[in-house]
């Protein structure tokens, strides 16, 4: 290489670089300690205590069901960070502190009873190893994975844990219920893509699955992963003042993600296939809790497994960390559907949470989940009908008694005031009708001619300090949150917004509702994290992902105001993989199109980027060395480095850190 050429192509490499690098470090230090509960929250923690039987033992009693042993210790990653402590939530004992929700308490005490269970004669669960379950079915020859966690780390430490008491039984099958990461992102920690393709595994998945789960992380993955830091709680610390559950499971693995095609799709609404000498009946259920999922009977075991569209909570029809919005009355459809499928079970059990035993028992758990959805569909229907907007109907539907006193759909992961939003903009979108909010001002301007016409910050915060002294915590919020995005030098306004914060997050029964109230709390006397969720992590993940999605992302990531009257064209070659791309700017678009790799590039393109798949993944990603870049022989440049330089200049990194309850900056 001449020297000459190292100062652009070390230029190339730092704009190529346009997603999330490094890893998700955690905030360093609390710069101030989280409140205590008010008598107001206290209050009104002791009123849910007394309307709920919360000490009706069967979900105890079932959670603990078949233990055969608990983990302890540490799950470590490769840095030596820790991905998982086994005895983080060891304060979950005894009565609900003041400090958390006790119908909450009562979830994440069930959510912590971890380890390694006995379901049936074979089948077991490894709980508490991720937010999700790993099932293992026993098959002729070895063990059936069903659900192999979110990371590498946490599925391996989980199937040896399995081993190490059950037998060194090879893995002879995987089953992979639907897209979302906790569900697929360990399969390389339980087996490898040369096992699959040298003992020909069946990898079971539904149809679209391959699809969903890359894309999705690839083209808002960066947004998402931040607002999953408030969702999860991945920054708090696991005290009755901070993370006691995230409603599906205990805390979420950040670790290396992986994906395996699979090479069995389930297609068809019900489709018979024998996996190792055991049958299955899958039926696929694609479009409610995932666009892409499966669940499945085993008749010989009288076995039920109703992947996430079946668990002990209600669910959420649109995260707090942002999805595309779900179908209620798809997923009640659903849940009636499974009223059939279940006529003949005894025994339940799904991704999360703990199982189920007894016809009635698991009927009475897909009624329930089956007209909570519904419930909340048709209600809101209702009121879009009569005019009503999405504020006001989440402030009017109120689940009937028969269902809100059921545990199994209580909100601890979705919230029914949340779910009715999101059947709003299944419908009609987030728009509620009203002129005034077609074109608001963005909420620092309006924040700072709200503190105007309130007569500044001091009279603001006062205002908001009275409230809060009446427990109208709702109100101090709105009020607080114009104080601290029009003046955010007020520290005063920081603080008593933080300390808000604490009380709704101490009274919510939702986990995530929770962990989000706390988190900004925490960012409000802290600040934001230094660093975001890193694509580094989904590394063994993005290898195996299609190069279009990746191409898709870099659209979504052009600086259109900076591409404006520039026409850029540039040839992108990919080698390995034999596959040429086309990445044109036109209009301040990026357009991108497939070429005959045989014919050749376009020769009127200002240059011509020529790499492998790998290396290509790796700037993406971040995580591109010297030796992958500057010293490759696999890569190479011809025509204008300068316009190369350009063109991939326009397109923004992400950090990932980008503040969300103070003002950018």
């Amino acid at each position: 290489m001449h020297v000459r050429h190292f100062t652009p192509r070390l230029a190339l490499l730092a704009a190529l670089i346009t997603l999330v690098a490094g890893c998700g470090n955690k905030t360093s230090g609390i710069g101030g300690t989280a409140g205590d509960a008010s008598p107001q929250t206290q209050q009104a923690n002791a009123q849910v205590a007394k309307e709920l039987k919360l000490d009706d033992p069967q979900d105890f009693e079932d959670a603990k069901r078949g233990f055969i042993a608990k983990p302890s210790g540490q799950i470590l990653a490769a840095d030596g960070s820790v991905l998982k402590d086994f005895a983080a939530y060891d304060f979950l004992a005894g009565a609900a502190p003041d400090t958390v929700n006790p119908s909450l308490w009562r979830h994440a005490q069930l959510n912590a009873n971890i380890g390694l269970f006995k379901v049936t004669d074979g089948v077991y669960q490894l709980r508490g190893f991720d937010i999700a379950n790993m099932t293992l079915i026993e098959g002729k020859t070895g063990w059936i994975v069903v659900d192999p966690l979110t990371a590498r780390e946490t599925s391996a430490a989980a199937l040896a844990f399995a081993r190490q008491h059950l037998g060194a039984k090879p893995v002879s099958a995987v089953i992979i219920t639907h897209a979302h990461a906790d569900h697929f992102g360990g399969v390389l920690g339980v087996v490898t893509p040369q096992e699959v393709a040298a003992r020909k595994l069946p990898v079971v998945a539904s149809a679209g699955f391959l699809e969903e789960a890359t894309s999705e992380n690839v083209m808002v993955g960066t947004g998402m992963a931040r607002r999953s830091f408030y969702q999860f709680g991945r920054d708090l610390p696991r005290s009755a003042k901070g993370n006691v559950d995230t409603g599906l499971g205990k805390d979420v693995a950040y670790g290396s993600i992986g994906i395996i095609a699979p090479n069995q799709l389930i297609e068809q609404p019900e489709q018979k296939l024998q996996l190792d000498g055991v049958d299955f009946v899958f039926y696929n259920v694609p479009g409610a809790e995932c666009p892409a999922e499966l669940t499945f009977s085993i008749p010989a075991l009288k076995l039920y497994d109703g992947a996430e569209n079946l668990s002990q909570n209600m669910h959420n029809l649109l995260p707090v960390r942002g999805a595309k919005v779900r179908d209620a009355l798809r997923w009640s459809n659903y849940m009636d559907q499974a009223l059939e499928q279940t006529k003949g079970a005894d025994i339940y059990i799904g991704s999360h949470n703990w199982p189920v035993w007894g016809n009635a028992a698991i009927r009475k758990l897909v009624t329930m989940h089956r007209d909570v959805y519904k419930y909340t569909h048709d209600q809101t229907v209702r009121l879009i009908n009569a005019g009503y907007t999405p504020r006001e109907i989440a402030d009017t539907v109120k689940l009937p008694k028969s269902l809100s006193e059921f545990f199994g759909v209580r909100g601890y992961y979705g919230d029914i005031r949340h779910n009715v939003k999101a059947v709003y903009q299944f419908y009609i979108g987030a728009y509620d009708g009203n002129p005034a909010n077609l074109n608001p001002l963005p909420p620092q301007e309006s924040a700072k001619r709200y503190l105007e016409l309130l007569g500044g910050t001091d009279k603001a915060v006062a205002a908001a300090q009275a409230a809060f002294d009446k427990g109208d915590y709702r109100w101090t919020a709105e009020l607080l949150n114009h104080a601290v995005f029009g003046d955010p030098a007020s520290k005063t306004a920081r603080d008593l917004l933080a300390k808000t914060y604490d009380q709704l997050g101490y009274q919510a029964e939702a986990a995530t509702w929770r962990n989000s109230y706390l988190t900004a709390a925490q960012e409000l006397r802290n600040g934001p994290p230094t660093k975001g969720a890193s694509k580094a992590m989904l590394m063994e993940m993005l290898l195996q992902t299609p190069i279009e999605r990746f191409l898709e992302a870099m659209a979504g990531s052009l600086n259109g105001p900076d591409a404006e009257g520039k026409h850029l064209k540039i040839n992108l070659v990919l080698t390995d993989l034999k596959e040429t791309y086309v990445l044109w700017i036109e209009n301040a678009v990026l357009h991108f199109k497939r070429v005959n790799h045989a014919t050749g590039a376009e020769p009127d393109a200002n240059a011509t980027l020529t790499l492998t798949r790998p290396i290509f993944v790796k700037m993406i990603a971040g995580t591109a060395g010297v030796k992958d870049t500057l010293m490759s022989d696999d890569l190479k440049i011809s025509g204008s480095t300068i316009d190369l330089v350009r063109f991939f200049g326009l397109i923004d990194k992400a950090p990932g850190t980008f503040a969300i309850v103070t003002r950018q900056n």
